[in-house]
């Protein structure tokens, strides 16, 4: 062979062994990325029973629109704090709790106006000082209100009740929540409360939305229209097919009405 012949098979050889040294020394590199433990969320919620709590549906529902990673930690509805909370027995709400970067926050709302803050750009609140304000508003009607709602229509997503008799001491409180639906829908046009995206005030009208589906509330057509809206949320959905296989019952909530 040529000289030249020679130095060009050397030169391509060597080509090769230093290609098959680097793919070498790639190959535990790549296994060493493999098996790196995935580093947890950086937020916690604490949730109760997501067959029963409204307000850890609440906190779910703002974690999830505001895009923040969440895993969440279950307090026990057998714990006695959390029975009393999910009975009405308590007027203090220990969840949803939200623990991100050192903070705790442990009311809805403050919740809401903290996910607000973190993420503007998820639209928790409506960019309108009007609309913002009057989303501000029903949502803290809800947070502080319907005492007879709550107790006579308890969120139970396993339960389904055709035919139920709703009493007159519940009218009140659901024609109130139908007015505001009403106003709401057809001032921003739907198909959420303040217009083509879900805010604050949907998360804090969803579990309505349930006990309205679960005691078989007769609605009129725009009211009817948004509980389909809501139900099939997808974060909602999702909450809900975890609550169908939930193993707590509570007697007391699941009674024979």
């Amino acid at each position: 062979m040529p000289p030249a012949s020679k130095a060009a098979a050397t030169k391509t050889t060597g080509s090769k062994t230093t290609g098959a040294r680097s793919a070498a020394k790639a190959r535990p590199a790549k296994a060493a990325a493999a098996s790196a433990p995935v580093a947890a969320p950086a937020a916690v919620l604490t949730i109760s029973s997501k067959n029963y709590s409204s307000w850890s549906l609440r906190g779910y529902l703002l974690c999830r629109m505001a895009g923040l990673e969440i895993s969440e930690a279950r307090v026990s509805a057998d714990d006695p704090s959390i029975r009393a909370e999910l009975l009405l027995q308590s007027s203090s709400f220990l969840v949803p709790r939200l623990d991100h970067e050192g903070l705790r926050i442990w009311d809805t709302l403050a919740i809401a106006e903290y996910l607000n803050e973190l993420t503007p750009e998820a639209g928790l609140l409506p960019r309108d000082r009007a609309a913002r304000a009057h989303c501000r508003a029903i949502s803290g009607e809800m947070h502080s209100g319907f005492a007879n709602l709550r107790s006579a229509l308890p969120m139970n997503l396993k339960a389904r009740h055709p035919g139920f008799k709703v009493w007159a001491g519940v009218q009140g409180d659901i024609a109130r929540i139908l007015a505001i639906w009403s106003e709401c829908l057809s001032t921003y046009g739907g198909p959420y409360l303040f217009g083509a995206a879900p805010t604050v005030a949907d998360a804090m009208y969803a579990p309505v939305c349930t006990r309205f589906h679960t005691y078989d509330v007769a609605l009129p057509p725009d009211a009817a229209a948004y509980c389909r809206t809501m139900l099939d949320f997808a974060p909602l959905r999702d909450w809900t097919a975890e609550a169908l296989v939930e193993p707590d019952e509570m007697e007391e909530l699941d009674v024979e009405f």
